[in-house]
Parts: structure tokens; sequence; C-alpha cells
């Protein structure tokens, strides 16, 4: 009973050094799930100092130790696995065998071996996909058991003379496998609440960075200047809790919200030389109120004392700043540190994809010019040709043939959004093959099949009209015998299709800009839609060309015809 007292006074020193240890920079390797090769290094030292401490605070029983050095090796093991586990336990126990006695070669052994089960014990867990009890005190608590029970038995198998070995086996076991099972499993909870420490922390920053990017996200959409700083100022003040944000340009103030604000005026200059010098060098900077404090260069009166200012950059260039401040009395606390860091990444992040969004609107709607431009003159000389030849002989139809000519160039005019009904496409289309149809009189015919509950879907604008240009201009117009073209709309699996098919079977993949139209339309459909949606082109040489248009049953989603 002596002895077991004896050490359960080892053991809480242990325990002190698991709870300093866990309060110290050195826990980073263990709040990680997966550490580095150098993380790895340390723990090897940490661990094997552990050990080596079991041993020098081992108590002499029989020319012998009994002492809880087990935990070092075995702790190892199961966090970090076999390779840790039992270059720990071999460091510890060849640091016992210079202890000598009648045990050295067979406590040597044993500490390695129980670095190498304390490993095997983590390769088990995560082979089975139960990685998140690696730091289960009850896994160690039993882990140690079985640990030191196999001391036991290779001391008695290697320590001569083994009347000695067994009276020993007889005094020490069950002390020994106590207070190193338990003091294992209690070292081990206190490393497992101090990582959940860790990931509450991670996750409330997590959470505070995700609820700024989507308050943010809209504002940015629109860009960055006076009209979005205060705005985005007053949100990251609201989720940081910091005492004071301002925002900048590379110039003036943008916007500021929180103490001081009677003397930091939005539209004024840049007065503080460390946001100065944070824009011109691109770099971050911290005055933490302690080693170096912010001096206010506005108001001697300003409780502002610390300061975060990270740059906000687009395309690499510096745009202006975020800063984050903290009054005399408050402590500026390393989360917002981090969280400022990651919030101006983030934001520099959404404006370079705001930009890009933007770019990328303006090439569809360059590309939408595009299709106006090249639909209108050659259509118009062809339509006037047209028109001329039949007014000398049916005045009449003339007429009629000018009325659809003037409804298809005015509904050309005035169609200048991004969207439209498949109602509107085809009232559009109707009037352009009214005067298609008048040109190559009894050789061109036009089949329609469309899907009534489908008229009120939204597409992109002049999505029909390039397909049916394409199919009669590079199809039916080549043909000498008689021109088909099917226009078909119907549901299946969910979804909307759109065919345009012509008889004549003349596509050619890379054939020039035959088919420049059906890329625009593609682009624009995947730009509004996703990438699942768009054309798809079928051709049978001689037979028919089919072009297939794959939208959502319900058209356009709301959020993406609003972002057009």
């Amino acid at each position: 009973m002596t002895l077991l007292f004896s050490l359960i006074q080892t053991m809480s020193v242990f325990l002190v050094v698991a709870y300093l240890y866990c309060k110290s920079p050195g826990f980073k390797p263990l709040a990680i799930e997966s550490p580095k090769l150098l993380d790895k290094v340390f723990l090897y030292f940490f661990f094997s100092a552990i050990s080596m401490m079991g041993t020098y605070l081992g108590l002499p029983i029989q020319d012998a130790l009994a002492n809880t050095r087990a935990i070092g090796p075995v702790l190892a093991g199961i966090i970090g696995g076999p390779i840790l586990g039992t270059a720990v336990g071999f460091t510890g126990g060849l640091h016992r065998y210079f202890f000598g006695g009648f045990t050295a070669l067979s406590c040597g052994l044993s500490t390695t071996t129980e670095g190498l089960i304390g490993g095997l014990v983590h390769l088990l867990l995560v082979r089975n996909n139960k990685a998140d009890h690696v730091f289960d005190p009850k896994v160690v608590f039993l882990t140690t058991i079985i640990a030191e029970a196999v001391q036991m038995g290779i001391i008695l198998a290697v320590s001569r003379p083994y009347s000695e070995a067994f009276e020993l086996v007889k005094v020490i076991a069950l002390p020994m496998i106590a207070t190193s099972s338990t003091g294992a499993a209690l070292f081990m909870s206190i490393i497992r609440d101090q990582r959940n420490v860790y990931d509450k922390a991670a996750a409330t920053f997590s959470t505070k960075a995700l609820r700024i990017a989507e308050r943010t996200l809209n504002i940015l959409a629109t860009g960055f200047g006076g009209e979005t700083a205060p705005e985005m100022a007053r949100i990251i003040h609201e989720e940081t809790g910091v005492g004071a944000v301002a925002i900048t340009d590379t110039q003036s103030v943008l916007a500021f919200v929180g103490h001081g604000s009677d003397h930091h005026l939005p539209g004024a200059p840049i007065a503080s030389p460390l946001t100065r010098r944070a824009i011109a060098e691109n770099t971050v900077i911290f005055a933490d109120g302690v080693h170096e404090r912010h001096v206010c260069p506005l108001s001697d009166s300003c409780p502002l004392t610390s300061v975060l200012v990270v740059p906000l950059t687009q395309d690499n260039d510096v745009i202006g700043a975020i800063k984050l401040y903290e009054p005399r009395q408050k402590r500026f606390l390393n989360m917002n540190k981090s969280l400022g860091e990651g919030i101006a990444a983030l934001l520099s992040n959404q404006l370079l994809l705001s930009r890009y969004e933007q770019q990328k609107n303006l090439l569809v709607m360059a590309e939408l010019k595009l299709i106006q431009a090249q639909v209108n003159p050659h259509f118009l000389f062809n339509s006037l040709n047209t028109i001329i030849s039949i007014i000398r002989q049916d005045a009449d139809r003339a007429r009629e043939l000018l009325i659809h000519l003037s409804n298809f160039f005015r509904k050309n005019l005035k169609r200048s959004g991004n969207l439209s009904t498949l109602e509107e496409e085809l009232d559009h289309v109707n009037s352009y093959l009214k005067i298609e149809k008048a040109r190559f009189e009894d050789r061109l015919t036009v089949e329609m099949d469309i899907d009534p509950s489908l008229l009120h879907i939204q597409l992109p604008t002049f999505t029909l009209q390039p397909l049916i240009e394409n199919a009669i201009k590079h199809g039916v117009s080549n043909m000498l015998e008689q021109g088909k073209t099917l226009i078909r709309a119907y549901r299946k699996e969910g979804l909307a299709f759109i065919e345009i098919e012509d008889n004549a079977g003349a596509y050619e993949e890379n054939g020039g800009t035959d088919g420049l139209g059906i890329k625009i339309v593609d682009r624009r459909i995947k730009f509004l839609m996703g990438n699942s949606f768009g054309t798809s082109i079928t051709c049978v040489p001689n037979e028919y060309t089919r072009v297939t248009v794959k939208i959502p049953a319900g058209g356009v989603p709301e959020e993406c015809a609003h972002s057009s």
C-alpha cells in the first residue's frame, strides 16, 4: 500500500506537467488532426522526456525500480502511431537500461514493447474508422493496463534469477498497473479537454467568418467603395464584437463604426501612420496596446489603444484596408486578430470573384449583342430581296411580310434583358420563319410540337433564333429537295428539352464560324443555369442535324435571374 501511494505521488507530477504543457504553445501538434513530420519530432522529444522522467522518479525495489515510465511510450503510440510509439519506447527503454539492475534488459525491452502496443492500438482505431477514439481516456486506460501486464510478463521471461523476478512482480505489478493506467488516462483527459477548447474556438472562428461572408456577399457584388463600405463595417463590427471597425481605400476613410466615431470621420484622409505603412507595404500591422500602442493622431482623448490593420487586395493590388480597434480597457483577443486577417483575405477573394462575375456578365452581354449584330445584316438583305420579288406579284402578301419583318426587328430592339419566356421566344422566331418560308416557298416546311406547360419557363433571350437560323442557313438552304425544320419542346426526367432539327444532316464539327451562334447560346445557358445544362448536337450525315437545349423544368432559377 505504501508503494501504491508513492506511485500516486509520482503520477501527480505527470499530471502537473500535462496541464502546463496543454497551456503552452507546444500543445499545437496535439491540437491538429494530422501532425506534420516536425510536429511528430517535437512529440517524440516530449514523450521521451516523460518516459525518462518516470525512470528518474522511480522508487527502488529489490535492485529494480517501480515507476510510471509506461505513460510516455503508450501515449506516444496511441497519439502518433507505431513508429512514434516505438521510437519513444526505445528511447525510454535505452535510458532505463543504463540505470542497471537485474531487470535492466527486460525493462528496456518492455518499454519499447509498450510504445509498440500503443501504436498498434492507434492503427486498429484508424483502420476501423474510429480515429476519434484516439483521445479517449478509456482507450488509454485499457491499453496501459495491457502494456503494463505485458511488461510484467517480459520481466518474468527475461530477468534472472527467476525467483527474484517473481518476487519483484508480486510487489510492483498491481501498484504500477493501477497508477500508470490511471495516470495515462488522466493525462489524456487533460489533452482531450484542451483539444475541445481549440475545436470550439475554431468553430466560433469559422462560424463568424462564414456569417460575415454570407452577409457581405451581395454587398460586394456591387463593388468596393464609399457606398458599400459602411454596411460592411457595420456587419464586421457586429460579428467580431471589437471596439471599432474602419474601412479605407488607399487615400481616405470610407467607413467607421464604434468607439471614436465622433472624430474618425468617413471621407477624411488617412491620418494613421500604421495604416499608411500597411497599405504601402501590403503587410499586416498589429499594435497590441502593450508592446506597441496605437496613438490616435486625431484626438488625445481617443479611447482606442490597439489596432489591427489588414490590407484589402484585388488582383494583387492593394485597394484599401480593414482596421479592427480595441479600447484601452479591453485586451485584443488573439482570435479577433486571426479573424481580422481571415476576414480581409475572405473579402479580397470575394472582391476578386465579384469582379470576375461582372466581367463574365459583360462578356455574356457582349455575346448577346454579337448574336443580334450577326442576325440583322444578312437577314435584312435576304428579306428585302424576297419582298421585292413578291411585291410585283402579290402586294398584299408583300405587305404582310413587311409587317412580320417590322415585328421581328422591333422585338430585337426591345429585348435588351437576359431572360424571356419560351412563348416570347417562339413569337419572336415566328416572324423570322414567315419570311424564310416566303423566301424558300415550297422547299421549306416548319413543324412545331410544344408542350403547353413549358410556354412560361424562362430561358436566355435569343436562345431559339440563332439555332433556327443555323438550321435553315447551313442546312435547308443547301438542299435541292424538300427541307424540313422541326421545333419540339417537352419534359423528361424533371428537365425541359427544346430540340431544333433539320433534315439536311450537314453539320460539321469545327466547321468554321457556322456554329458560333450555337456556342454562344450554350455558354449563356451555362452561365445562368450551371454547367450541367446547355446545348448538344447530334448529326447523321445527309439525314438530320438535331440541336438539343437542356434546361431545368422550372427555367432559370430565381437567384440566377436576379444575379444576371
